[in-house]
């Protein structure tokens, strides 16, 4: 399987020729100030892009000498110059030290992440595309209640099944369980949690991805998918019947199939998005294909949201050595999922 993540991304509109019909630009949150999100849109924009996008944070934590515009609205991001950060600004209470996250900016990570969301539900923005948190910082600061961007993400959207994708040119792969001890994946791993995973990801697929029959494979729970019950039943017990049920509506979804024999090219090949059963089964594939440009997309989520497929790289961060390629990549799918959509209604 082969797509491309930068085919349909509208270009970042002038103020000489600004198209109306397209999407409205991209709201990129700063994340945690001390991590690398900053720096990271302060380069994009630095190096030139041709997507239309802003950036919500407070602009004393971009990096010094970063050009920027303060926006007071999306709509002024077509009148900035190329090569300058359009900046919606937020203060927060503290400065930020690159490496050393404070708690006392918890609340203004987490208001940018609102502010973003409430920007593209009123139809400003048309993507939230988010730079990593700290979620004990944010907890310690904050007392954020909430597992991570995701779970945030879903209450701030009212739902409460979501599905996490990530993704890059050669592979998506779904997690049926996500940031839960392996200890704990076959108690959560459910005949109804699956089948709602699967649900999810076939209709994100066909209205997000422009695949009109999408192809999944899921992996099974166990090595070898239990080989026939004599390394664990739940392939046997409810995998198997329920991928049964969906292949007799129609969908094109096949396993359980063994994890260790799914990833390799030919077989990659014949899907489009790998099921798995828990977050190391679909994560290690992804990291190892394409380590720099992999991205993570929300499914489920009565908006577009992705991300880079990284931490805050305290280690490197205020350097100058993050690379962008992640942020980026998010950023072009983002708008390429509004793109799709914008051309459905």
């Amino acid at each position: 399987m082969a797509w491309s993540i930068f085919s349909v991304c509208a270009p970042k509109p002038t103020s000489a020729s600004l198209d109306m019909t397209g999407p409205a630009p991209l709201a990129v949150t700063c994340g945690d100030p001390a991590g690398i999100g900053p720096e990271l849109a302060a380069r994009i924009a630095r190096d030139g892009s041709d997507m239309a996008f802003f950036w919500i944070g407070d602009p004393r934590h971009l990096p010094a000498g970063t050009p920027v515009t303060v926006i007071e609205t999306p709509a002024q991001v077509s009148s900035v110059a190329p090569g300058v950060l359009p900046v919606l600004p937020l203060e927060f209470a503290a400065p930020a030290t690159p490496g050393t996250p404070d708690p006392a900016n918890a609340a203004g990570t987490i208001a940018a992440i609102e502010r973003a969301v409430t920007l593209v539900q009123s139809g400003q923005a048309s993507a939230v595309v988010t730079c990593p948190i700290n979620k004990k910082a944010l907890k310690d600061g904050a007392g954020f209640a909430f597992p991570g961007h995701t779970e945030f993400l879903a209450h701030l959207g009212g739902v409460s099944d979501v599905v996490m994708m990530l993704a890059c040119p050669d592979l998506r792969v779904v997690p049926a369980t996500i940031h839960i001890p392996l200890s704990e994946v076959p108690t959560q791993l459910t005949k109804a949690s699956l089948r709602q995973t699967l649900s999810i990801t076939l209709n994100a697929l066909r209205r997000d991805f422009a695949l009109a029959a999408p192809r999944l494979a899921v992996a099974g729970l166990n090595p070898h998918a239990g080989e026939g019950g004599t390394m664990g039943r739940e392939e046997l017990d409810f995998i198997a019947p329920l991928i049964a049920e969906f292949q007799q509506q129609g969908h094109d979804v096949r396993g359980p199939l063994p994890a260790d024999t799914m990833f390799h090219p030919a077989a990659r090949a014949r899907y489009d998005a790998a099921i798995c059963m828990y977050h190391d089964q679909a994560l290690i594939p992804i990291k190892t294909i394409d380590f720099a440009g992999g991205v993570n997309v929300t499914l489920g989520l009565p908006f577009i949201r992705t991300s880079p497929d990284h931490g805050t790289a305290y280690d490197i961060a205020g350097r100058g050595l993050a690379d962008p390629t992640s942020l980026r990549a998010a950023m072009a799918l983002g708008c390429d999922m509004a793109q799709r959509r914008l051309g459905s209604e």
